[in-house]
């Protein structure tokens, strides 16, 4: 299985990761979309299980969230996807989900499970770090790597904390709020991005709020290893709900923008 060392190692360029959530809008066509964002380039997919109260997203990816639950899709299938996908292709595969989920299902079970169906990384976007230790030795147990989030906010000591424990990657938020497209990248993020750089080997990839090829642009220049697009593809979605064929097209060329700007 490709890992994230060998990915981050062998690219010459920052990885571009599209964020789906599974199960969007359905099962079937939420396998199609994925594997037409792997066909157009994406290095990384970072992944989310449907959750109901989805607390670190904006209304886009809660809608998304809601059509994937309405659909029937539940834990299990979502990491029956995941095998899919990754019988499709050699892909890094990241989750980004809620504590929940992983409880109900069964914590040891759950990390095992999705080992199994080709997951690299669980990020779960409500635990504190301060509470890693209740799923850091699920997360070895599995053979999984670690990731966790830095935001404009954690403090010097707590952001070199995160370093330590991560092994995949670092989840750098890139502003205040939650998960949106936004017109601007925050001014709070380039000095984050700059300070985590200077503190640790961990490679350092940006989500929330980036979704156009500038903001790509100037998150290269600044240095990441990666770049995390989640809204901008979910609204490609949401707005062709009846017309795939559009959605996979407008997918296919946001990634072409994007990877032409991190190039």
């Amino acid at each position: 299985m490709l890992t994230y060392k060998q990915l981050f190692a062998n690219l010459n360029r920052p990885a571009f990761v599209p964020f789906f959530v599974l199960g969007d809008p359905n099962y079937n066509e939420s396998l199609r979309l994925i594997k037409a964002a792997i066909d157009a380039g994406a290095d990384v997919l970072e992944l989310g299980i449907p959750f109901s109260d989805p607390t670190a997203d904006g209304p886009t990816i809660q809608k998304a969230d809601v059509r994937a639950l309405e659909s029937g899709m539940t834990c299990k299938k979502a990491l029956n996807l995941i095998a899919e996908i990754k019988q499709y292709r050699d892909i890094p595969i990241g989750l980004l989900m809620y504590y929940n989920i992983i409880e109900k299902y069964g914590r040891e079970k759950f990390y095992l499970d999705a080992a199994r169906a080709g997951v690299n990384s669980v990020l779960v976007a409500d635990l504190c770090v301060d509470d890693a230790d209740e799923v850091q030795p699920l997360i070895e147990k599995a053979g999984l790597d670690s990731v966790y989030m830095v935001t404009p906010n954690t403090a010097e000591s707590r952001r070199d904390k995160i370093a330590r424990l991560c092994t995949g990657f670092i989840y750098t938020v890139s502003t205040l709020g939650v998960t949106g497209a936004r017109a601007q990248l925050s001014d709070l993020v380039l000095p984050l991005v700059h300070d985590l750089k200077q503190r640790t080997p961990i490679p350092v990839c940006v989500g929330f709020g980036v979704s156009q090829p500038d903001h790509a642009r100037q998150l290269a220049a600044a240095g990441v290893d990666g770049v995390i697009v989640g809204s901008a593809i979910v609204n490609i979605i949401d707005r062709n709900l009846n017309n795939l064929d559009m959605a996979e097209s407008e997918l296919k060329q946001l990634i072409a923008d994007m990877k032409a700007a991190l190039e």
